[in-house]
């Protein structure tokens, strides 16, 4: 059975995420308390308990990726020779995509991701910055709203692809806001500002991803196992690609569901780590199944799926 991991990105946390796996798999419980002593975040209270931390960019960040990866080490625990065709995250999820694949050690990439939500929430500071979600519009409907509010000097930005009729802008929260009229009267069925603080994906975040290419250039591994990019929609395999596309993934638009297009016909199913936020999506845009791992008995469920194969 031909297969592809893909992660999600912020937005997916939940309290209590990835409990299971720590509770019953130990190299998932290892890895969390690694992580917690290498980066002095105390990273059970952070996932497993009630807290204001995790809706911080600079916690969220970190507690997805550890998550997923806690969810491919409870995975590989029960299937060892597990191997994918390639690996997809949707924004902050392909640094858990570039984790599974080798690109750097597990610790390096929850630490990085950490960086990474301090660097975007500091490049935004101040700024009034800000993301809207689109709903049952047209991607050149969109992008043409947007290049007409830029040409009149607005700070507005297509960000997310995420699957026919659903595309989040990125921006300032007032240009974002005055554009929602026009939205609706072109049709969009929705244009809702969401609760974010940071405009990502855009170049509002362009020290950010300067900032990130310098702590890259240090962790990343010559090689590693095959990735699609957010910025590109295209595989990459090497430092010397992924500095390249890494450093444009925050000032770029996210060509999700580009992605899954290009390379469906490459897989039977996709499995997703961690969450189920990319299943619902997924179902918009490719007619492969899907299975979510979130838990032990999601888990047991797609082992079985995968050794029936």
């Amino acid at each position: 059975m031909r297969y592809a991991f893909v992660f999600a990105g912020q937005g997916s946390q939940s309290v209590g995420m990835g409990r299971e796996f720590y509770d019953n798999f130990p190299t998932a419980s290892s890895l969390l308390d690694e992580v917690s002593s290498f980066l002095d975040i105390d990273f059970k209270e952070l996932l497993f308990t009630q807290n204001d931390k995790l809706s911080i960019s600079e916690y969220t960040q970190p507690a997805i990726v550890l998550n997923s990866l806690m969810a491919y080490l409870a995975l590989k625990s029960k299937i060892q020779t597990i191997s994918p065709k390639f690996c997809l995250g949707h924004s902050l999820g392909e640094f858990s995509a570039l984790a599974v694949s080798g690109a750097f050690e597990y610790k390096h990439a929850v630490r990085l991701v950490n960086l990474r939500g301090k660097f975007m929430q500091e490049a935004c500071d101040g700024k009034g910055a800000g993301m809207m979600v689109v709903l049952n519009l047209a991607d050149d409907i969109v992008e043409k709203i947007c290049q007409d509010a830029r040409d009149n000097g607005k700070v507005v930005y297509a960000a997310n692809y995420n699957c026919d009729g659903q595309i989040v802008v990125a921006g300032l929260r007032d240009d974002l806001a005055s554009l929602e009229s026009e939205f609706k009267a072109r049709g969009a069925k929705r244009a809702m500002l969401l609760d974010m603080s940071v405009a990502s994906h855009c170049p509002i975040l362009t020290t950010a991803s300067e900032r990130l290419s310098v702590e890259l250039d240090k962790i990343l591994n010559d090689e590693f196992l095959c990735v699609i990019s957010n910025a590109t929609a295209k595989a990459y395999t090497t430092k010397l690609e992924a500095m390249q596309v890494l450093k444009s993934q925050l000032v770029s638009a996210v060509l999700y569901k580009q992605s899954i297009k290009a390379y469906e016909n490459d897989v039977d199913c996709f499995i997703e780590l961690g969450t189920k936020t990319l299943s619902g999506i997924n179902k918009k845009i490719t007619d492969k199944p899907t299975y979510s791992i979130t838990d032990l008995a999601s888990l047991n469920e797609v082992v079985n799926i995968l050794e029936a194969k």
